[in-house]
């Protein structure tokens, strides 16, 4: 939050941003980038400590990682780099392939000097930028050091691939409500989805449900269907496994 805008709420206690934060970093020589604030990474955090996968997940966004290393009191300042790293690989081994900065803070207190020279020549393959962001001491070649870093990495260098696959979706119609087929005796047999629900709601032994049954079936259009076909009245008609007399 020191070289942003960005104002996050601040507990008291190591790796302290309690939600991640985001703020625009302006260079003096006129570039800019986003930051993102992100340090509520504990040990376990990769299984969800602390406030582990809420940052977690935003690291995935970023295209350089800088870590802001606390050198003063009994705290190893390599042990925590270690430690911060162990969980981003466990998390995602991926994020390892982003460049890496540190930025050594607590830099005017006393007893940093000699712990910054022993995390130098352990980390000889990770840029080490000394800083005081209290009293705002070197910041500004922090942030030309991250500018630089994000000029040699493309935009989309570690976007994942994007499958492609096609899915096709096939339009399937809806069954006809009935169907009208002539059986080899000659009788025409009306049959269907429609047909079956009504026929197995209906109690033939029930006038008043066979008048219903066959109303419905008029709806349905059975009965014209029926004439087309050249039935008469008279003619014997065969639903499912009932025999009825066609009446105009």
């Amino acid at each position: 939050s020191a070289l942003s805008a960005a104002r996050p709420k601040i507990a008291d206690y190591p790796f302290t941003t309690l939600v991640p934060n985001l703020g625009v970093v302006r260079a003096k020589d006129g570039r800019s980038f986003v930051m993102a604030d992100l340090p509520g990474l504990i040990e376990g955090a990769s299984q969800g400590a602390g406030l582990g996968f809420r940052f977690l997940k935003h690291i995935e966004r970023t295209r350089v990682i800088v870590h802001v290393i606390d050198m003063s009191g009994e705290r190893d300042p390599y042990e925590d780099y270690l430690v911060i790293n162990k969980e981003l690989e466990t998390y995602n081994p991926k994020l390892l392939k982003r460049p890496q900065i540190i930025a050594a803070n607590k830099m005017d207190l006393p007893e940093a000097e000699e712990k910054l020279k022993v995390l130098q020549e352990k980390v000889k393959d990770v840029p080490v930028i000394p800083i005081s962001a209290y009293m705002r001491r070197n910041l500004d070649a922090l942030v030309y050091k991250i500018a630089d870093t994000l000029e040699t990495v493309a935009l989309d260098a570690f976007v994942e691939p994007v499958n492609d696959e096609v899915v096709e979706y096939k339009f399937t119609p809806a069954p006809p409500p009935f169907t009208i087929t002539k059986a080899e005796d000659g009788v025409y047999v009306v049959d269907g989805p429609a047909v079956r629900k009504y026929f197995e709601r209906t109690n033939f032994d029930r006038e008043s449900e066979v008048k219903l049954f066959a109303q419905r079936l008029r709806k349905l259009g059975v009965d014209a269907e029926l004439r087309k076909l050249g039935v008469k009245n008279g003619d014997t008609v065969r639903v499912i496994k009932y025999e009825f007399e066609f009446l105009d």
